[in-house]
């Protein structure tokens, strides 16, 4: 299926690893130009070397609003502008009510929430003068299920979630778009850091009986930033392999 990308510009948030590089790649591969960003240089370039003549890496930080804001007008400086725009970051210390101080909570808050209300203010509003623009957040399930060992991630990434619903509504007249995808647990990093390298014993917790591919999760990226997920919006998908055993 061609999903009309090819050309697009796009900003890809925390991808030098994990999801945020497997959103690039498979965007890469339907013809738009990356532009990615990462705090390690070295880390940074080696995964834009992976990625093709197609990425564009940046140096930036986006666990602060100024530093969010920073590499979006980069990647716009870079590529002429930005038509795509997927937010994401890594995720706060872990932790419960009683272990995580109240000071923990500001941190959190502007590496879950306002990065991603930083990076929308400096990409949309261009987005809705040219009519078109995807906008896809890179979250959590736990928005839908709280994580009880993750109680700033809860927290913040709730937060975001209400942000873009609301932003969603605001600008669906525009021709831009803006959804969510909630990742359960995928082979990255975070995962091996949160819970070791015991694949099979994470694995055993989920209703499919696997972790997740990266390659699977940034190919649903790259089809909500497709011309045939235009209809689509303001939705919040869990992509979990089953973990999420709400109805609704």
């Amino acid at each position: 299926m061609n999903l009309g990308l090819r050309g697009r510009r796009a900003a890809v948030a925390a991808a030098s690893s994990g999801l945020g590089l497997a959103a690039a790649r498979a965007l890469v591969a339907e013809g738009a130009e990356v532009a990615i960003c990462g705090r390690d240089r070295e880390r940074l370039g080696a995964a834009a070397r992976r990625l093709g003549e197609g990425a564009r890496p940046i140096i930036a930080d986006v666990s602060t609003p100024e530093g969010a804001t920073a590499f979006v007008r980069e990647a716009e400086d870079a590529l002429g502008g930005v038509d795509v725009l997927v937010t994401n970051a890594g995720g706060p210390p872990p932790g419960g009510f009683a272990s995580t101080p109240l000071d923990a909570y500001a941190p959190a808050l502007d590496l879950n929430l306002l990065s991603v209300v930083a990076m929308c203010k400096a990409a949309v509003p261009a987005m809705q003068s040219r009519s078109w623009g995807r906008v896809v957040a890179i979250t959590s399930i736990s928005v839908r299920q709280p994580i009880p060992t993750l109680i700033l991630s809860n927290t913040a990434r709730a937060g975001a979630t209400g942000f873009l619903k609301t932003l969603a509504l605001e600008v669906a007249k525009d021709g831009v778009t803006v959804n969510s995808l909630l990742p359960g647990f995928h082979a990255t990093e975070r995962l091996r850091t949160l819970r070791g390298g015991d694949w099979d014993r994470v694995a055993a917790e989920i209703p499919a009986h696997k972790v997740g591919d990266p390659d699977d999760f940034g190919a649903f990226v790259a089809f909500l930033c497709s011309e045939q997920a235009r209809h689509v919006t303001g939705s919040a998908i869990p992509v979990d392999g089953g973990a999420y055993a709400g109805l609704l």
